[in-house]
């Protein structure tokens, strides 16, 4: 029976993930304490050529994002940073001490940047469906063994998916959405979700989540093997490319404020089109 085996939060985006045993779905459809900050520019760079505040320092751009460490107490509502190999961090609280903590922040980057909030569904990386995004464990171990050296724990780093499901076969997540226009409900415990559509990966898998280091031949292997794996209910016309792996999902009105638990039961339902903005 499928289960939910573990839950992901990134309470900074771009930065190291923690596990919770549960959390609640909020207004937006994200997961509390997802993406909640962001590191974002003061200041305009020529380099990047946009507007102050108007970018994000993640991994899709700025390397030294993999150098970064981080630790969170979230019930303190405590971050502890440090560069990866080094015994020392440095605690902040994430709402009393950001000030302080885009200025740490800003001396590691080495340019201006700032530590930002958003209590409206935080800054999900897709913003059409910006509810949790989902896998099942053995899509994750299957998708590390087409890599020598790298294990399922890894991979996930790699992956950074928010909900992993247990018990299930590889790929099961490509049940989770339909032709375009049409979603595909499912259920965790009380909460109901909507499958969207397969996530497209950036550059980040590509890259060792401790080193930042590019593994060699990695989006080529993984498009020929996602090609030659994709199983028969996945849905072909959402894939442009195979650089897709993972679903990303939203919450419908009815859902916010509904808890997650590591141990509920994943159902899905039948598709159905997509309802307009503020269905159940």
């Amino acid at each position: 029976m499928a289960t939910l085996d573990r839950i992901r939060v990134h309470p900074v985006k771009a930065l190291d993930a923690t596990t919770v045993e549960s959390t609640t779905i909020v207004e937006t459809g994200a997961l509390e304490w997802d993406r909640r900050y962001a590191i974002v520019e003061s200041t305009e760079r020529p380099r990047l050529g946009e507007a102050p505040h108007g970018a994000y320092v993640n991994g899709k751009r700025e390397e030294r994002v993999h150098d970064l460490a981080a630790v969170y107490d979230l019930d303190r509502e405590t971050i502890t940073v440090s560069e990866r190999g080094v015994d020392e961090g440095h605690a902040f609280h994430l709402e009393l001490d950001r000030d302080c903590l885009s200025s740490w922040l800003s001396d590691f980057f080495g340019y201006p940047v700032e530590l930002v909030r958003n209590d409206e569904g935080g800054f999900p990386d897709d913003a059409d469906a910006s509810g949790p995004t989902i896998i099942g464990d053995g899509t994750i171990e299957a998708v590390a063994s087409w890599y020598d050296g790298i294990d399922p724990s890894e991979m996930r780093r790699r992956l950074r998916p928010n909900l992993v499901v247990g018990d299930v076969p590889a790929f099961w997540e490509d049940r989770l959405y339909d032709e375009p226009g049409r979603v595909v409900p499912f259920e965790i415990g009380p909460a109901r979700l909507h499958g969207v559509n397969p996530c497209q990966r950036c550059v980040v898998p590509t890259r060792d989540p401790d080193t930042g280091e590019e593994t060699e031949g990695f989006q080529e292997t993984f498009v020929s093997r996602r090609e030659e794996t994709l199983p028969e209910w996945a849905t072909d016309d959402r894939f442009d490319h195979y650089f897709r792996l993972m679903v990303n999902t939203r919450a419908p009105d009815s859902s916010w404020g509904t808890p997650l638990s590591v141990g509920d039961a994943v159902t899905i339902g039948e598709p159905v089109s997509e309802p307009s903005a503020g269905a159940p």
